[in-house]
């Protein structure tokens, strides 16, 4: 048995190294760039800063460590097409031929959702999120937050909403090879809305507000992903009918 596994498990080692690589390369041309990419990164909290509030840093060794993971962060997104690419490398021998050709579609799909998740991110829940954590307190305390911990925050964010959005791409990939289907996620589905609130509240920061966000566009994304289902599924029926006549 272990024999049997050991083809699978040096294309799982080599898929793995690849996008090691490339995020790790991509890390170095980030970093020659971090102060611009984290000068991105804190324009919501910026703006979301009452007047006379401004972001520190509390510990020596902060500003260093902080542009070590914005620079990691963003390879990290910018090797988003590699690894997908790497994905489907890996499971492509499962596949069968005609579901192999759907590599293009698949990575531009999956890169695609995953940076719509991320900008919906950085755009809407982030800013609003911000905005009422910052002001709770505004009347009693004055706002100093850390470049640090805001870096933690805002990358937990955007990689959760990243994830979160790849909800369709991964119902069209079960759905092409027949695991699920229209029919078995309409069944599941208020369970699925109990997980979704579960994993929202994992994904973000203890607050009702960002759970909130996140929750309700991936409930909206789940609804997406069964007219996915229905529609592959109508089509591969239609092809089926075709083939027979």
């Amino acid at each position: 048995m272990f024999e049997d596994l050991k083809p699978h498990i040096a294309d799982l080692r080599k898929a793995l190294s690849i996008s090691a690589i490339s995020v790790f390369v991509l890390f170095f041309v980030c970093f020659g760039f971090n102060e611009i990419i984290l000068d991105f990164m804190i324009q919501p909290l910026v703006s979301s800063l009452p007047e006379k509030s401004t972001v520190i840093f509390t510990k020596v060794q902060e500003p260093f460590f902080t542009a070590i993971k914005v620079s990691f962060f963003t390879g990290f997104l910018l090797a988003l097409p590699i690894i997908f690419w790497q994905i489907w490398v890996f499971i492509a021998p499962a596949l069968y031929a005609n579901e192999k050709k759907f590599i293009l579609p698949f990575v531009l799909f999956a890169t695609t959702m995953f940076l719509f998740g991320a900008g919906f991110s950085y755009y809407v829940v982030v800013p609003i999120g911000l905005e009422f954590l910052i002001n709770f307190g505004s009347a009693l305390f004055s706002a100093m937050p850390s470049i640090g911990e805001y870096v933690g925050f805002f990358t937990k964010l955007v990689f959760g909403f990243g994830i979160a959005f790849e909800l369709p791409v991964i119902t069209l990939f079960l759905t092409k090879i027949g695991l699920i289907n229209g029919d078995m996620l309409r069944s599941f589905f208020k369970f699925a809305v109990v997980i979704i609130f579960i994993l929202s509240a994992i994904l973000t920061p203890p607050d009702m507000v960002t759970q909130f966000l996140m929750a309700v566009p991936m409930v909206i994304l789940y609804g997406f992903s069964i007219l996915i289902a229905d529609y592959f599924e109508d089509k591969e029926t239609n092809n089926e009918s075709t083939n027979k006549d």
